[in-house]
């Protein structure tokens, strides 16, 4: 079988277990949101923290209660990987450094998973599992708590309730991510991914050097790095490691994972809302998104003009050998539309074209089809941004499922497009701006500005996967990416659900014949060339000076 046929058909077959699993797990999740029922083990948790789960909170208690429960857990997650010496299993690691130990926490709890350190010789398994692993769960469910939270402001009327935060959690966590991880954790064993409690031992490399090879609960953690749309490896390789991800059936079996999720939450969507046709274009909107960018990676990968490419039949620099260029380009599109940032092939080494397009898919917002929650929640207020060009078009007051679109709910979306944005360019300006940050880069020029766009477009948008050749372990670069990181989630968060207090106070408006309908393919259109001028309009002249430029010469 020729390379273009097996890629093709690695492309259909994720697509078939995509449509497969749409509907039943995306009617799933709509009756977990929904449902009045508590399960023991819910009741336990509420009654442990004191937790009232009929209780219905305003959209600025449920805000509150958020960035509460995510403080705390940057707090513990921080104490835990400083005083790692002291905890069992450690393997002999010491605790991290605080500038390191901030960037480690923020990026876990904000779902980026950012990680400027070799997991391998820098954590043990405590950390690794009661640490990492937990708040690759919780940041997942957080996400996806904000997600439903906004469809109940676009569904409910004149209210300013969204629900309770902590039943939302506690369900998405226990109904939704535990069951689902711990199915498909089996499935990676029988893959192949290691999972034990080994301590390293040591090997004779075919050099004849020694080498430590340490193993670990490796399974457990990917999964979940991979369904929560989270991305840290356990290993410093990440999913190009053989112990995380052995062969192309496993590669297969992660690409998926990272994309059910998001996927699935369409359909989600549109069933809460109460017409499935909404769910569908939301769909579109990100296939669309999604499909044009895989298009474009796999050409620039697999067709570049260049010397060695044309001799070897591809760009397979970078690229891991137990995959070809085809699964590589298709794992690094869906890892940077989605916020997951795990990859299988190093993304620094993909030709300029190649890096730019996974580039812009984290500056489109990660919405194609977005990570857990964010990615709906994200394609949503970019929907309610379509509506109010297309209501300036024809002069008239915008609508969106019934909910009208005023001066203050669109302030509220324009502060949340600039919100990713301020912190993703003020951050590489000044990265790019001093001879001390400068030195981290492996490469000058075009290419060395383009490792600092990729670090910082990554960590605002928590999407944690990077460019080789940048060194981020230092001071700045793990205060600055850690800052990224909180200000690309939780403000964005706070004016998400800040719009949806402000949708459901709003009355009901009919349907009349000047409502523009928002599920015909002119609207998905629409809605999807938004996301694209939205982001080229803001990082264009960024993307010109770096990707572009590579690209050109």
């Amino acid at each position: 079988m020729s390379a273009t046929a097996a890629g093709l058909l690695q492309i259909a077959l994720l697509l078939v277990l995509l449509a497969v699993a749409f509907r039943p797990l995306g009617d799933y999740m709509a009756r977990v949101f929904t449902s009045t029922r508590h399960l023991a083990v819910e009741r336990a948790f509420y009654r442990i923290v004191r937790v009232d789960p009929e209780a219905d909170q305003r959209w600025s208690t449920y805000l509150l209660s958020v960035l509460g429960f995510s403080a705390v857990s940057v707090l513990l997650l921080y104490a835990m990987l400083r005083v790692q010496d002291l905890l069992p299993m450690s393997l002999g690691f010491d605790g991290m450094p605080p500038d390191l130990a901030f960037n480690t926490a923020t990026s876990f709890v904000a779902n980026t998973n950012w990680q400027s350190y070799a997991g391998e010789s820098t954590l043990g398994y405590t950390a690794q599992m009661a640490g990492l692993a937990v708040q690759n769960f919780l940041s997942a469910a957080v996400g996806l708590a904000v997600a439903i939270a906004l469809i109940r402001g676009l569904t409910r009327h004149r209210t300013d309730r969204l629900g309770n935060f902590w039943v939302d959690l506690t369900r998405g966590t226990v109904r939704i991510l535990l069951p689902i991880a711990f199915v498909f954790a089996l499935v990676l064993v029988a893959g192949g991914v290691v999972q034990n409690f080994t301590a390293p031992y040591e090997v004779t490399t075919l050099g004849g050097a020694a080498q430590s090879v340490l193993g670990g609960p490796v399974a457990s953690q990917e999964v979940i790095k991979l369904l929560g749309t989270n991305g840290g490896g356990f290993f410093n390789a990440n999913s190009a490691h053989p112990f995380e991800n052995p062969n192309a059936l496993t590669n297969l079996l992660e690409i998926f994972l990272l994309l059910v999720i998001p996927v699935a939450l369409a359909r989600t969507y549109g069933v809460m809302v109460k017409d499935k046709r909404q769910g569908y274009a939301v769909l579109a909107a990100m296939a669309v998104l999604w499909g044009a960018a895989l298009v474009a990676v796999t050409a620039a990968e697999v067709h570049h003009a260049g010397t060695v490419p044309q001799a070897v039949g591809a760009a397979t620099e970078g690229k891991e050998v137990r995959f070809d260029v085809w699964a590589s380009a298709l794992f690094a599109n869906s890892t940077t539309g989605t916020s997951t940032g795990a990859v299988n092939s190093m993304h620094a080494s993909y030709t300029g074209a190649g890096g730019g397009v996974v580039m812009l898919n984290m500056m489109l917002g990660e919405v194609s089809p977005g990570g857990v929650g964010s990615g709906l929640y994200g394609m949503v207020v970019l929907a309610i941004l379509a509506v109010f060009l297309a209501g300036l078009m024809v002069g008239r007051t915008p609508e969106y499922l019934g909910k009208k679109i005023g001066r203050y709910e669109i302030s509220l979306v324009a502060l949340y497009i600039l919100a990713m944005p301020f912190a993703l360019l003020i951050g590489a300006a000044v990265a790019a701006s001093f001879d001390t940050t400068r030195a981290s880069l492996l490469n000058d020029g075009p290419q060395g500005l383009s490792e600092i766009l990729y670090a910082f477009a990554s960590g605002a948008n928590n999407n944690g996967s990077a460019f080789a050749g940048l060194s981020a372990n230092t001071e700045y670069y793990n205060t600055a990416l850690g800052l990224a990181m909180l200000i690309g989630r939780f403000t964005t968060m706070v004016l998400v659900l800040a719009l949806a207090g402000a949708l459901a106070r709003q009355r009901p408006t009919p349907v009349t014949a000047g409502t523009l309908p928002t599920h015909r393919p002119l609207f998905v259109g629409l809605h999807s060339v938004t996301v694209i001028i939205v982001a080229g309009l803001t990082f264009f002249p960024a993307l010109a000076l770096g990707p572009i430029a590579v690209a050109l010469a």
